[in-house]
């Protein structure tokens, strides 16, 4: 089976969606299957520094970057609509990442027009806060083109059962729920906790509450922000970590946001977090925080779990389940309940870890890219069998729950 991955962009100033492309394509490379990844040179505000128009062959997998023009996530690359007008042809079936982009539209017209099956993974734009967001372009670009490249898609890929709700409230059927996931292996012995010590050293001997995530307005920043104020006021010596890139210049706004709660000395921003210093820092927090307005399936959050961090998130992370599990503290989206949750668990350390370890138990046992991967390749060889995807949404769906 040859699967082309296609993606606007894979370069990590983009968040989480790079990373899932790469680790699902490694994973499902590993599963006698050939995966190609096809993609650009954007990487926001920047370009990525790689060989242009040649294979670079990667862990089970290949890809092939081209040159675009883009402004942060706005993509276009004529030398690769030319590619692919030459080569589509030869894949089994296409899986395109990320929706309302118009060169993944494209994508999906060739796909059309040469009969060839395709999978589509929004990644958490079709949630309602994503599209309230920049509301009136969306739903003009929506209701005159994406709209109809996805109801001709053979199956929508969603990340998380509450994704999966949305999706279908929005009238398609054709839905298949499989999560991101983690390698265990990266998890079980995290590095010394020094070595983000001495990266930061205002951070040592701080009880740290990180937070993991891009710059961005969804990601709830102004929430966490009167929160983490009430939450220092009652222990004066915690210190909140903020940990990811500022693709869109939100930093200034961000800042303005602590500056007026009072707590900005409290805050160190350390841009974005990669390798054995990611891993250092989630060795060296006390709790981990989401306080999001919408996701797709948050990566850091399945990150802060497997490390067996208490974890504060809202329900605008679409994980349920991490409630049910009782694997996370799962709040409403204010700063009330943000803070409260925080508190409690600097309140009761004990009960803290208990729940820090039931949440890296649980991503273990359910939430790993082989997992996903062995999942995925299931609903391709459906939809090139032209067989229902029932049943693979069925065993996708009700994963989490039979561990």
């Amino acid at each position: 089976m040859r699967i082309l991955f296609f993606t606007p962009y894979i370069g990590f100033n983009y968040g989480g969606i790079p990373k899932a492309v790469e680790e699902l394509a490694s994973a499902i490379g590993k599963l006698d299957a050939s995966v190609d990844v096809v993609t650009t040179d954007a990487n926001n505000l920047e370009k990525i520094s790689v060989p242009l128009k040649k294979w670079i062959d990667k862990k089970n997998y290949r890809i092939i970057y081209f040159p675009c023009w883009n402004r942060q996530d706005f993509v276009i690359s004529i030398p690769l609509i030319i590619w692919l007008c030459q080569h589509i042809h030869e894949y089994d079936i296409v899986h395109c990442h990320t929706v309302f982009a118009p060169i993944v539209l494209i994508v999906d017209w060739m796909c059309q027009y040469r009969h060839i099956p395709y999978v589509v993974t929004p990644h958490g734009m079709l949630e309602p806060w994503a599209l309230s967001y920049k509301a009136r372009k969306k739903q003009i670009y929506y209701n005159l083109l994406e709209k109809a490249a996805l109801q001709n898609a053979n199956a929508i890929h969603v990340i998380a059962s509450l994704e999966a709700s949305n999706v279908r409230s929005l009238g398609f059927q054709q839905i298949v729920n499989v999560p991101n996931g983690i390698h265990r292996q990266e998890f079980e012995y995290l590095p010394e906790p020094e070595i983000f010590y001495q990266q930061f050293p205002i951070t040592r001997n701080k009880s740290l509450i990180l937070f993991l995530g891009r710059i961005d307005p969804k990601k709830g920043l102004d929430l966490l922000a009167p929160a983490f104020a009430k939450v220092h006021d009652k222990f004066p010596q915690t210190h909140l970590v903020v940990a990811g890139p500022d693709n869109i210049g939100f930093m200034t706004t961000v800042q303005r946001y602590f500056r007026q709660a009072q707590c900005l000395d409290a805050v160190s921003f350390t841009g974005m977090l990669t390798g054995n210093l990611k891993s250092a820092a989630l060795a060296a927090a006390n709790l981990y925080v989401a306080p999001s307005y919408s996701e797709g399936f948050s990566m850091s959050v399945l990150e802060g779990m497997a490390s067996g961090l208490p974890c504060v998130i809202t329900n605008g992370c679409n994980f349920p389940e991490a409630a049910i599990a009782q694997a996370a503290y799962v709040v409403d989206i204010n700063s009330d309940a943000i803070a409260d949750a925080l508190i409690h668990c600097l309140s009761h350390p004990q009960q803290a870890k208990a729940m820090g370890d039931r949440a890296r138990e649980f991503i273990f046992q359910n939430y790993t890219w082989d997992r996903s991967a062995e999942k995925l390749v299931q609903v391709y060889q459906a939809i090139i069998s032209r067989n229902s995807l029932t049943e693979y949404f069925a065993i996708s769906s009700n994963s989490a729950s039979n561990g």
